[in-house]
């Protein structure tokens, strides 16, 4: 198979609006390295930490809500998940579905031709469960909005699945995401679990993974969304943000709060966990600037566990979900890679349930 030398890509050159992100026609295509498979991309899913690394949204000197746009006051010294600095230009985009074309050194030619999608955690191969040895895929290095990327050939993983390549890419993220919590909260069939934001990625694969475990799942998301995030499995769907939350809850005991919001309605959330309850979080789209009364986190006996890098089975496992016909695309758009600004203009704006993605 002749690979071409060069590719198309959609390149961030700094932090800042969409404007950061610029489409080159004759990016240079990457070679493996040994250990590495290169990836013909067909389609890659749009997730919160493109958007927030572009914009420079995880700075501790930045205090509000996602918003997609700059922020003025980022600091330099932290504004990416893991506290250090990014590197540009890059190429972001982490929820990869294609095909293997090429190997480096060290990886069987069989697997030319394989249809993947990525575990996007890059990890220490000597110390995998080593937090602080992680990276993420598009962001430590280049990722996916680009048609060709490379990455280390034990995070290609393959799929067998009749689902296109566009809903495979709504997986990697979101799904990975939505597992991890669930799997640091320990929810089994005999919790009930409150989602906030139930009509984004991370909400709906909340709601279908936690019902996947046999869980009761009680939604939040704006009325408009209702039909989508009920097609989704949950057993409620209640407002957004409810004036009186434990009345719309009437006698539902919630035993776990699995949230992606955060903001000024994190306190109110607090508030009906069980006692003994547990809050599982993964993100603070609302706002990471949050009201807590330590009374309500002892006095309720209450476990709260941060989810970011997740074990390293957690994809493979979610490759068996979706194998099995366990679990559900929410693709809710797709956009060519060359107009990844709109794509991620619409992702912004949040009027979508599910995910939205680029086609390559």
């Amino acid at each position: 198979m002749t690979l071409p030398d060069t590719m198309g890509a959609m390149v961030t050159i700094g932090h800042g609006e969409l404007d950061q992100l610029v489409w080159h026609p004759d990016w240079p295509r990457p070679e493996p390295a040994d250990g590495e498979v290169l990836i013909r991309v067909r389609a890659c899913g749009l997730n919160n930490t493109d958007v927030n690394t572009r914009s420079g949204w995880y700075s501790k000197t930045v205090t509000e809500a996602t918003t997609g746009g700059a922020f003025a006051e980022v600091g330099e010294d932290d504004p990416t998940w893991g506290g250090a600095p990014i590197t540009f230009p890059r190429i972001q985009g982490a929820d990869v579905c294609g095909e293997v074309a090429a190997v480096g050194r060290g990886v069987e030619a069989a697997r030319i031709g394989e249809r993947v999608i990525t575990d996007n955690w890059l990890r220490d191969p000597a110390a995998p469960h080593d937090k602080n040895r992680t990276g993420y895929f598009g962001s430590e290095r280049d990722g996916g909005f680009a048609e060709y990327t490379t990455i280390p050939a034990t995070n290609a993983v393959p799929v067998n699945s009749s689902l296109s390549d566009a809903e495979l890419a709504t997986f990697s993220c979101s799904y990975s995401t939505a597992e991890g919590m669930l799997t640091r909260a320990e929810v089994t069939a005999a919790d009930t679990v409150l989602v906030p934001g139930a009509s984004g990625g991370v909400g709906g694969a909340l709601v279908q993974l936690a019902k996947r475990r046999g869980a009761r799942v009680i939604a939040l998301a704006s009325e408009a969304k209702h039909p989508d995030v009920a097609a989704l499995g949950a057993d409620r769907v209640l407002p957004r943000a409810p004036d009186n939350l434990r009345a719309a809850l009437g006698d539902e005991t919630v035993t776990v709060l699995a949230d992606v919001v955060g903001g000024p309605y994190w306190s109110t959330l607090l508030d009906v966990i069980e006692r003994g309850g547990r809050l599982t979080c993964s993100g603070a789209i609302a706002g990471p600037m949050v009201e807590f009364d330590l009374r309500t986190f002892y006095l309720r006996d209450l476990t709260f566990t941060g989810s970011t890098v997740i074990d390293p089975i957690v994809t493979r496992r979610l490759v068996q979900y979706i194998e099995a016909g366990d679990i559900q695309p929410a693709l809710a758009a797709t956009y060519p890679l060359q107009q990844l600004r709109e794509a991620q203009a619409a992702f912004i704006a949040k009027q979508h349930t599910g995910n939205i993605v680029v086609t390559v």
